[in-house]
């Protein structure tokens, strides 16, 4: 290529110099004649500048191709280096590939051809994350139980797990109408304006709603069983009083035993709240969805009862469960003025364990309580049924209503015993939101003869001028909104209302004493209308206290008036100074506003005036209580 180049080179330079002699020859003899013409041509480019001008633009291209010959050259040898140096890394291949078959042919004389050396080294392998996950988890194990050394949560004693729980309590309660209670209310008993308990305020305090508990648990290969004790000292004796001492008895509030099967069925008997009570989780006891509120009786509407029970609950899903129980019944006051002559209760045996103070019903049969339950990570849902069995002794030869003008023998010929089947159905629902923080909760019961299942405790029944029962219709309903703020503060609040209808009857008598009401028929029953009201706003005379020290307020006379509704609007809130390890230090605060409402009667027997008594009442708890750690 350089020589190609110098050949070229030397013919253009040989061009160029005959171009430039014949050029000066012409110059010369031309000279004379280009003087003359010399203005005539001075703008024209000669020849050899024309030439000139081509020999460089030849040159500047000959430039151009030895510049691309060039770059030709520099790829040319970038290439031979790149072929140089595959070639050698294909030779290291080749290389590495032998000694790679090499090794594979003598690894495979070592493993065999089926294998049975690997796995017998993954077996091996297998076997030692087996035993190191092991020895990690029982590291964790002794970590834990020697947490639970510092500080157990449970007892363990002859291989049972013992939990105790409860809480010590102070609290107050500030009623603006007196009822001679403590921290719970007998809304029932809400005093009338007129009387002196209704003109009266009352503040008292006690620690009675303390309460101790203790929960054994073992594990044995079929099941667990537990057993569970739990008491307070709401409980008032034949001597308790809060004069000096502040005497009070212990009071059982639960004790039964438990056996839950690894296959979903639980069986529990003994004294339990009832399984009409709305449940947090499943149907298992220990989570009853209680009412936040101090008051011992919780708020007006709040369906529950504690007392024996034997029951059995199948778990179907971990979200649907079933239940049946039979519990223990009783007949609450059977309700209304002017009944016949009936026996359905009897007092207490003292020799049979029964306070010879209260009274007691003859019971046929135990109360039927069916329920099913479902719930979601959102929600738990609850239907339920309760059958209930009534009976009573009538005695048609027993003494008249009042004022009748129609005497009869009073003897017990001809007595006969009656009966009576009642029932309810009720549904809960709670809604979980914002993270189970805010809890919002609907219940309903309504039926025949269901009042007992309920705060305010209503008649169950009235009588039929022949002595059989009349179960009364009625129900209970309440709402309640309780909001976890923050870990240490909850507020809540409750507004439910209980209902028993009318059951009124002609008795077939007459008054015969003088008056208005001269020659009227009589009525019977529960809410009826010719029931005197005319005294319940009237102050009376107290008398003399039973044992003997002072006076006491008297209830109202011509006061007969029965409740047709009893209502209660509640909130508050449990603040937590404390809640850890060493237990819980909390206090709460609780406004209750309560309203009874009864049937109409007559105001005033002269004028014909009808009257509907009210009482309210309003109503400040306050509590501070220590909780066992949990």
């Amino acid at each position: 290529m350089k020589r190609f180049r110098q050949i070229v080179a030397g013919l253009v330079l040989t061009s160029c110099v005959v171009a430039q002699a014949q050029s000066g020859s012409e110059q010369t003899t031309a000279k004379s004649t280009k003087t003359k013409s010399m203005k005539a041509k001075a703008k024209a480019p000669t020849q050899e500048e024309i030439l000139l001008r081509q020999l460089n633009e030849r040159f500047q291209k000959l430039d151009q191709v030895n510049s691309k010959l060039n770059d030709l050259e520099q790829k040319y040898d970038a290439l031979q280096q790149r072929l140089t140096a595959r070639d050698a890394e294909l030779e290291q291949a080749h290389k590495d590939a032998a000694e790679a078959k090499q090794k594979l042919e003598a690894t495979q004389a070592v493993i065999g051809t089926d294998g049975s050396a690997v796995t017998t080294l993954q077996s091996d392998v297998a076997g030692l994350k087996t035993a190191s996950s092991s020895l990690s988890s029982q590291v964790q194990e002794s970590q834990e139980e020697t947490k639970k050394l510092e500080n157990p949560d449970r007892i363990r004693f002859m291989g049972v797990a013992l939990k105790p729980g409860g809480f010590l309590a102070a609290e107050t309660v500030d009623r603006q109408r007196a009822i001679g209670g403590d921290v719970n209310t007998q809304f029932t008993g809400i005093p009338f304006a007129g009387s002196t308990a209704g003109v009266l305020s009352e503040f008292n305090a006690s620690g009675r709603q303390s309460r101790i508990s203790l929960l054994a648990e073992g594990k044995i290969p079929a099941a667990i069983v537990r057993g569970y004790f739990e008491a307070d000292f709401l409980s008032a004796g034949t001597t308790s009083n809060d004069n000096q001492s502040n005497s009070y008895p212990l009071r059982l509030r639960q004790a039964w035993a438990q056996a839950a099967l690894n296959d979903g069925w639980t069986l529990t008997g003994g004294q339990m709240w009832s399984l009409a009570t709305e449940y947090r989780h499943g149907l298992d006891n220990n989570s009853e969805a209680v009412p936040l509120t101090i008051d011992a009786l919780y708020n007006v509407g709040f369906t529950w009862e504690r007392q024996y029970g034997l029951r059995v609950v199948k778990r179907l899903t971990n979200k649907f469960w079933i239940g049946a129980s039979l519990e223990e019944p009783q007949t609450l006051n059977i309700g209304g003025h002017n009944l016949p002559t009936i026996a359905y209760q009897q007092t207490g045996n003292g020799g049979g364990l029964y306070n010879s103070t209260a009274n007691y019903s003859f019971n046929e049969a135990p109360d039927l309580i069916a329920k099913a339950s479902y719930e979601t990570n959102w929600g738990h849902f609850e239907l339920f049924g309760i059958s209930r069995f009534f009976r009573d002794r009538v005695y048609p030869n027993g003494p008249t209503p009042t004022s009748a003008s129609q005497p009869v023998t009073t003897s017990a010929l001809g007595a006969y015993t009656s009966k009576a089947d009642g029932g309810g159905i009720g549904a809960n629902a709670r809604v979980l939101l914002f993270a189970k923080r805010l809890e919002i909760d609907a219940h309903i019961l309504g039926g025949n003869g269901i009042g007992r299942y309920s705060s305010a405790q209503l008649p169950d029944a009235t009588a039929h001028p022949d002595g059989s029962l009349e179960l009364l219709t009625g129900g209970s309903a309440l709402g309640s909104t309780e909001w976890h703020a923050t870990p240490r503060l909850d507020l809540y609040g409750y507004y439910g209302g209980e209902y028993t209808k009318r059951a009124w009857y002609n008795t077939g008598y007459t008054v015969t004493t003088a008056g208005p009401t001269l020659g009227q028929p009589i009525l019977g029953g529960y809410g009826a209308p010719t029931n005197n009201v005319a005294g319940c706003y009237v102050e009376v005379l107290p008398v003399t206290s039973p044992n003997g020290g002072g006076n006491v307020a008297s209830n109202p006379s011509n006061c007969n008036a029965d409740n047709r509704n009893i209502q209660e609007g509640t909130f508050g809130y449990w603040f937590r100074f404390y809640r850890g390890t060493r237990g819980t230090l909390q206090q709460g605060i609780q406004y209750s506003y309560a309203e009874r409402r009864t049937w109409q009667g007559i105001g005033d027997p002269a004028a014909g005036l009808t009257n509907s008594p009210k009482a309210i009442d309003n109503m400040w708890f306050t509590s501070l209580r220590y909780y066992l750690p949990q």
